[in-house]
C-alpha cells in the first residue's frame, strides 16, 4: 500500500516540484528569468508544442503513437506559404486547406497503420520521413518568405497581454479535457488503451477509435503548424524538425502512459512547460547549444525511467514474502 501511495505522489506532484526547483535555479542564474515577459515567452513557446502534444496525447491514450508531429508542422508552414506567397491566394483559406490536408493525411496514416497492423512507432517514422521530404520538395529546400503580415498575428499577436498562441492552446486544451473527462467518446479512447480485448468485448470498435486518434492528431498538428508559420514569418521545411522527441518526453513526464489508458491534459501541459522552461533557462544562462542537447537527452531518459516506475506492477508485501519463502524452500 505504501508503494502505491508513493507512486501516486510521484505521478501527481513530482513535475510541480521539478518546475519550482528549476525556476528557483534559473532565477538565481539569471534575474531576467523570473519576469512576466519571459514567462509569456515560455508560454508562447509552449503553446505550439502544447497543441501538438494534445494531438499526440489522443494517440497515446489509445495505446498508439505518432512520431510524425513535427513533419506535419513543417508541411503546413510550407503549404500555407506556397498558397499565399507563390500563388497569391488568401492566407486564411490557405490555413484552412492546410489543416484539412493534415487531417486527411492523419486519416490515411491511421488506416494504413491500424488496418495494416503496423507497429505505430515504425509506421509513424515512415510517415515522418515522407512528409519531411514532401516539405522540402514543395519549397525547393528553401524557406518561403513574404507571407502577409496579417497571417503573423496567429503566432505573434496578443489578445490583451495574452499571446494569441496561448489562447489557442487554452481553447484546444479545454475542449480536449472535456472530451476526455465528460464524454462517452473520451472514455472509449481510454478504454481502447487500457485493455483492448475488454474494450472490444464491450462493443467498442477499437480500431476505429485509434484511427480517429490519428485524425485528431493530424488536425491539431496542422493548427500548430499555422501558429508556427505566424511565429517564424516564413514557410520553413524544417520548422518542426526534431520536435517530436521533446513533445513525447513532455507528455511522458506529464504522466501520459506510453502503453495507453492514462493521461490528463493539464499534467501533459505541465510537461510541455517544463521542457520549454528548461530550454529557455539554459539559453538565458548562455549554456552551449550542444550541452543543451545533452541535457535534453538526459531529460528524455529520465522521462522514460519515470514512466517505467509509475507503471511498474504493484506487488503486495505479503506476496513478496511468500515468494521469498518459496525460493528458500
Amino acid at each position: 500500500m505504501e508503494n502505491s501511495k508513493l507512486k501516486t505522489f510521484v505521478r501527481d506532484y513530482t513535475i510541480v516540484i521539478v518546475i519550482a526547483l528549476l525556476a528557483v535555479g534559473f532565477t538565481i542564474g539569471n534575474k531576467n528569468f523570473f519576469t512576466v515577459s519571459n514567462f509569456l515567452t515560455i508560454m508562447r513557446q509552449s503553446a505550439i508544442m502544447g497543441v501538438c502534444g494534445v494531438g499526440l496525447m489522443f494517440c497515446m491514450v489509445t495505446g498508439s503513437i505518432n512520431l510524425a508531429t513535427g513533419s506535419f508542422m513543417s508541411l503546413t508552414t510550407v503549404l500555407v506559404a506556397l498558397w499565399s506567397v507563390n500563388w497569391g491566394q488568401n492566407w486564411i483559406i490557405g490555413m484552412i486547406l492546410a489543416v484539412i490536408i493534415c487531417t486527411i493525411i492523419g486519416f490515411v496514416m491511421g488506416e494504413v497503420i491500424i488496418r495494416g497492423n503496423i507497429n505505430p512507432m515504425i509506421g509513424s517514422l515512415a510517415v515522418k520521413t515522407i512528409l519531411a521530404g514532401a516539405a522540402y520538395l514543395i519549397s525547393g529546400g528553401l524557406p518561403i518568405y513574404g507571407i502577409p503580415d496579417e497571417s503573423k498575428w496567429l503566432g505573434q499577436g496578443f489578445i490583451g497581454i495574452i499571446p494569441v498562441p496561448v489562447v489557442v492552446l487554452v481553447v484546444v486544451a479545454v475542449i480536449a479535457s472535456i472530451v476526455f473527462t465528460k464524454t462517452y467518446l473520451g472514455r472509449k479512447f481510454f478504454a481502447a488503451g487500457s485493455n483492448d480485448e475488454a474494450a472490444r468485448l464491450s462493443g467498442i470498435r477499437t480500431k476505429e477509435i485509434r484511427i480517429a486518434s490519428f485524425i485528431v492528431c493530424g488536425m491539431l498538428c496542422g493548427i500548430a503548424g499555422c501558429i508556427q508559420l505566424g511565429r517564424m514569418g516564413s514557410g520553413q521545411p524544417a520548422a518542426g524538425s526534431e520536435v517530436e522527441m521533446n513533445i513525447l518526453a513532455a507528455l511522458i513526464i506529464g504522466g501520459v502512459a506510453i502503453g495507453g489508458g492514462e493521461g490528463k491534459v493539464l499534467r501533459a501541459f505541465c510537461g510541455v512547460f517544463l521542457i520549454n522552461m528548461l530550454t529557455n533557462g539554459m539559453t538565458l544562462m548562455n549554456v552551449n547549444q550542444y550541452w543543451q542537447q545533452v541535457v535534453q537527452g538526459f531529460v528524455f531518459l529520465f522521462a522514460v525511467l519515470l514512466e517505467a516506475y509509475q507503471h511498474r506492477p504493484y506487488v503486495p508485501k505479503k506476496a513478496k514474502e511468500d515468494k521469498k519463502a518459496a525460493a528458500k524452500t
